[in-house]
């Protein structure tokens, strides 16, 4: 008890030495005002005021805002009133008037832009980006990033484009986009490491962490938040590092590690009831309640996923609400107290469905009808079903035209870039002909009239020459690109015919059952059939389509292949085009109509058959032919 009184006093004391050093600041900033004369050093001042009120006393910081802002107007200071909006901006983000932060933030860039300094009005855009993202306008923020970066490039200001391209990678694994956000946040990490900035290093790793973790590699995620982990270890970033432990956590319970997952877990406890920080708390709870589950420890499950949503509920976070419902529905289930376990899941459907979380949704309602179907109320169970099985139709639909989103979006990316180095050549280029025609001069202002007229026909030669080799050049580029261009378009669109010819299978299947269940159906289902499969004998040569497409594309992939290994087949070259195309597992399942497993299965055989070892990266051999 004595020393909990100590640490409270201590406690104090450090509090009030703070206030009272602020204060002694603040009382020697408004004597140098009142000495002063000169319209912009006092305005400047007051900004320095009000700095040291932003987060203590918003009423004062408005006072010395105004200050401020009535002084710039008299002297007509246009950086001083930029940087002045900015500061306006904060107070209103502390004060949680969003829409006036914006506006001011808005102005300040347009004042630095009016002065033109593009570099610090990039700078004051890319926070209304990241102001736009958290309101859930990420397009608009995404704009803002891809705008802001080529200017960060320009002038060399790694610190901001690394975060830029940390906010991009947000942006990009928020809308689905996981091989764009990972591409991204390894662009921000690099970019911190160079600068050997840790505390934003250790954001980076877990942002990727959570895109592997998203993307169902456990394995990987695990070694990457231990990996940032390590660095708020070292930065001292306790809130961070238990966010970290519980979602490296959650990959822990995918595969099966109890142990080591309950001990993270029990670790961010702690260090989140310290911190006072209850979303982490309640997301705690229910992976404690999951790992109860698993070992069919029920009535512990439930009380950890009780706590959980009386967390969330206070918090008012709806579709963590939901989930946590759906969880103890099943949790309910499982225990054999069916009729609860509906009435879990009916409030987690309800909702779902208001505030439209279709993948909470699917689950709530296939869990229901599986408790409909033990309590023999088969109709209510089957129209349950039903309901489940057309969400996840609609959310496979989703998840292939995002996939063809991302891949045009992939494709579209690497043409700018090609674009930028190329402009970047042609400004090399001009810049060491530059250079030339300043020695040329030097020689002309120089040299004797005979030795110019000499020099003057020899660079003028070279000049031509250059001229012509660069015509040409160009010429030839402008033809390859258009090739490649044309074929990656074709090959795009081959790869979208693999995926509607994998739907064509499962219709056919579909009409086979149909057939199976109603015999007198025969007749016009088999006529059906046949003019089916014609159709799609004429498509037989999609695959070597594809491939002949991929080959121009990806230089003779598959005759590497075979350099490598001269009895690869037909089947396994296809694997592994599309994995140097950097397709998921899932993806390609759905391509070959195949499950995930089998999937996998080919990859390993694939794998020994190049003879691989366990550490060997088969997609990085890959893309590495």
């Amino acid at each position: 008890m004595k020393s909990k009184f100590t640490l409270l006093f201590l406690t104090l004391v450090i509090f009030n030495n703070l206030q009272g050093q602020n204060q002694k600041k603040i009382d020697s900033l408004i004597k140098i005002i009142n000495n002063t004369k000169i319209d912009t050093i006092k305005a400047n001042y007051y900004l320095e005021l009000s700095n040291l009120t932003m987060y203590n006393d918003q009423i004062k910081t408005s006072e010395y805002l105004k200050k401020a802002e009535d002084l710039y107007s008299n002297s007509k200071n246009e950086r001083g009133i930029a940087k002045l909006f900015a500061k306006k901006a904060n107070n209103f983000y502390g004060m949680g008037k969003i829409d006036s932060a914006l506006y001011y933030l808005g102005n300040s860039v347009k004042k630095y832009l009016q002065i033109k300094d593009t570099l610090r009005a990039a700078v004051i855009r890319h926070n209304i980006g990241i102001t736009e993202h958290y309101q859930g306008n990420s397009k608009i923020a995404k704009e803002i990033m891809d705008k802001n970066i080529p200017i960060f490039k320009k002038y060399k200001d790694t610190l901001h484009l690394c975060n830029a391209y940390l906010i991009s990678g947000k942006i990009s694994m928020t809308a689905g986009f996981f091989k764009i956000g990972l591409k991204e946040s390894f662009k921000a990490l690099e970019g911190h490491k160079q600068i050997k900035d840790d505390f934003r290093i250790a954001d980076d790793l877990l942002q990727i962490a959570r895109i592997y973790n998203l993307t169902e590699d456990h394995k990987k995620a695990i070694e990457t938040y231990k990996e940032s982990i390590d660095y708020y270890n070292k930065v001292d970033n306790l809130k961070n590092k238990a966010q970290a432990l519980n979602f490296m956590a959650y990959s822990q319970i995918n595969l099966k590690k109890f142990e080591d997952a309950e001990k993270n877990l029990l670790e961010s406890l702690t260090l989140s009831k310290r911190l006072k920080y209850k979303p982490n708390i309640a997301r705690i709870y229910k992976n404690l309640g999951n790992i109860a589950y698993e070992k069919d420890n029920l009535n512990q499950s439930i009380k950890y996923l009780n706590d959980s949503y009386e967390l969330w509920k206070s918090i008012g976070s709806l579709s963590n609400e939901a989930t946590t419902l759906s969880h103890l529905g099943k949790t309910y289930f499982k225990k054999g107290n069916y009729m609860k376990s509906i009435e879990y899941l009916n409030k987690s459907i309800s909702i779902s469905k208001t505030n439209g979380y279709p993948n909470i949704l699917r689950t709530a309602y296939l869990e229901k009808s599986i408790a409909l179907e033990k309590i023999n109320r088969y109709n209510k169970a089957l129209m349950n079903f039903k309901q489940s099985k057309k969400i996840t139709d609609s959310i496979y639909n989703i998840d292939k035209i995002n996939a063809v989103e991302e891949l045009k979006t992939i494709y579209e990316t690497e043409k700018k870039e090609a674009q930028i180095d190329l402009q970047n050549e042609e400004i090399k280029t001009l810049n060491v002909q530059a250079k030339n025609d300043k020695l040329t001069k030097t020689l002309y202002g120089t040299g004797m009239i005979s030795f110019i007229a000499i020099a003057g026909l020899l660079f003028f030669g070279f000049k031509q020459r250059i001229k012509k080799n660069q015509i040409a050049r160009e010429k030839q580029e402008v033809i390859y690109k258009q090739e490649i261009e044309f074929k990656k378009k074709e090959l795009a669109s081959q790869t979208l015919h693999l995926v509607h010819k994998s739907t064509f299978i499962q219709e056919l299947k579909e009409n086979l059952e149909k057939i199976k269940k109603s015999p007198e159906l025969f007749k016009v289902e088999f006529r059906r059939l046949v003019m089916l499969l014609k159709k799609e004998k004429a498509e037989d040569k999609d695959w070597e389509i594809f491939k002949s497409y991929f080959s121009e594309v990806h230089n003779n992939f598959d005759n590497k292949l075979k350099t490598i290994y001269a009895d690869i087949t037909e089947k396994e070259i296809r694997l592994a085009s599309f994995l140097r195309m950097n397709l998921s597992t899932k993806e390609i399942s759905s391509m070959l109509n195949v499950l995930p497993e089998s999937v996998l299965k080919s990859k390993y055989r694939l794998k020994k058959k190049l003879n691989l070892t366990k550490a060997d990266d088969l997609n990085t051999f890959l893309n590495s032919l």
